[in-house]
Formats: structure tokens, sequence, C-alpha cells
């Protein structure tokens, strides 16, 4: 519960958690055109900042520091070299820079931007409208490799867990743990042509096309589960799956709003339409989960889905 109350507030506020140090006062015809000169990188972050801060983009630095770092080659602009902070940089990589930004002021994620984001060490391809992971999802992952790990039977399978993804979107999920569990396989499914594209991309990108099945399905049609049959039984089945009240979509940060896939984060009136049709498919596919052997497991956090205070975002 603990979990997805997290990931609400954070979809509720938007990307922001804390503002950048404000820049210096600027004055131009092109308001957003940094000051004439050379700029280095560390200039240019507290110009965008500045911008951005004035805009009320959320996580003004956090979003300047990745732009920057970006179109300088680099994953964060803390693992720049000192020298590169602080060198002059040329003309086509302040237009870059202008580019990239201009689309954050129009509310685009970062993770949009650039492309590609970082999850549990994969690099992973992010275009819209396909359900951008946030760190909440990791912990999920965690919590997953824990639960594997304490289930015997899996332990000592010659052939590792078989493992159900339902709403696989990125691939985050399970690729992390076709990674991190180097006997496993997975079969990922998602309704969404996007996310199936973009699992299949993530998938050959980071060479474990061949363990996982990502199959077109949408679990909320009746007798969705029989497709899965011939699979075989699943050891585990996981899901991040859509639940925030439908009378509070509208309200979610703009950046979530007029970018994400509204599929992925609508779960009906009471927020449990989606979690409902999985609890239902998993007793169908799990192995040796009949009436006199129950292992199907509902964590606190996917029971009770919160109703929020909503507040709109700026």
């Amino acid at each position: 519960m603990e979990l997805w109350g997290g990931m609400l507030r954070a979809f509720l506020s938007g990307l922001g958690r804390r503002g950048g140090t404000r820049g210096w006062a600027f004055s131009s015809r092109r308001p957003h055109q940094p000051p004439d000169g050379s700029l280095n990188a560390t200039e240019l972050v507290s110009h965008w900042t500045a911008v951005f801060e004035k805009r009320g983009i959320p996580e003004a630095q956090e979003s300047s520091e990745y732009i920057v770092a970006h179109v300088l080659g680099a994953k964060t602009f803390q693992s720049l070299r000192p020298a590169l902070r602080t060198q002059p940089l040329t003309p086509r990589q302040l237009q870059c820079i202008q580019e990239l930004s201009s689309r954050r002021l129009q509310r685009m994620p970062v993770q949009y931007i650039l492309g590609e984001w970082d999850f549990q060490g994969l690099s992973l391809k992010m275009v819209p409208p396909v359900f951008i992971p946030r760190p909440e999802t990791e912990e999920l992952v965690e919590w997953v490799l824990e639960e594997v790990a304490q289930i015997p039977h899996v332990e000592v399978a010659q052939d590792g867990p078989l493992i159900l993804e339902v709403g696989c979107g990125s691939g985050a999920i399970s690729l992390s743990l076709l990674s991190q569990l180097p006997q496993s396989r997975v079969i990922a499914v998602d309704k969404g042509a996007a996310a199936i594209c973009l699992t299949r991309e993530n998938a050959q990108r980071l060479q474990l096309q061949d363990r996982i099945q990502i199959i077109p399905l949408d679990v909320t049609l009746v007798g969705s589960w029989a497709h899965l049959l011939p699979w075989g039984p699943m050891d585990l089945v996981v899901s991040n799956p859509p639940y925030v009240f439908r009378q509070d979509m509208e309200q979610l940060a703009p950046e979530i709003h007029s970018y994400e896939d509204p599929a992925a984060l609508d779960g009906g009136e009471k927020g449990m339409d989606v979690i409902m049709h999985i609890l239902t498919l998993a007793p169908q596919l799990l192995k040796d989960s009949g009436p006199g052997n129950p292992k199907v497991q509902v964590p606190v956090w996917l029971s009770w889905p919160i109703s929020p205070n909503v507040e709109a975002s700026s």
C-alpha cells in the first residue's frame, strides 16, 4: 500500500520534488535564449534552471542537468569530467540544448526528451506514449527478486522460473528480471501496440530476446487467460497495473496527462478494474494454485489503492 501510495503522489505532483538554484536574471527579445557569448555546461545548467523555475517546470535543475549532460554524451551532469563542465560549448551543442529545453518547456517528460532512461542498471529506450517506469517500479522488481529467492521450487528448477508480466510497457520489469535471474524466462503481455514494439526493441538492444515471449493481449477480455495456457504454468505473475481512480485522471500532472498513455494509469472508478482481472487470471496460470494448494499472494499495496486528496499541479 505504501508503494502504490508513493507512486500516486508522484503522479499527482508531476516529476518535481525540489526546485533548482536560480541562475542569473536575463532579458532578450528571445526570452529563453541564453545570453550572448561562449557558455560552458555549468552556466547552461544555471540558465535553464532559471528558465524552468520561472515557468513552473518541476525538477528544474535536474531537468537542465540531464539535458546538458545528454548533449555532452554523459548520463548525468555529475558524471561529466570537470574540464567538460567549464569548457565553452559549440554552437551546435548550444542549439541542441535549446531545442531539447524547449520540449521540456512544453512539459514533455525528460525521459521522452532524451529518448532513453536507466532502470535497474539497464539503458532502456523511451518513446511516448509508453508508460515511463518510476523509481517505485524498481522497488517492485526488488520485491519480486526477494520473493523468488524464498521459493524453493523456483530456486532449484532446472530451467529457472517462468514469469508472466501483465502490462509490460517499455519492458522495464521483465528485462530487469531476466538480467538478474539468468535462468529465468518471461511471458510479457500488453494490449498496447506501442508497448509491444518498445518491449521487443529493448529486449533486442539488451540481447535478451531469446528468453522473452512478447504477446499482444488484453487481460480484461473474457477468456484471455486461455491464450497463455500453451506457454505452460507460471511460477510468478508480476504487474504494475493501472490503479489511479478515473475521477483523478484529469488532475494528473501535465507531463503525464499530455504525453503518457492514460490506459496505463486509469484503474476505473475504484482503481481496481485491471487489478481484479489480474487476480482472476493468476489462479488459472500459476503452478499448483488449485483450491487445495493456493499460491496466489495478494500484497497489501495491491489490495487497497488509495483515494488521494488531489491538488491540481502547477
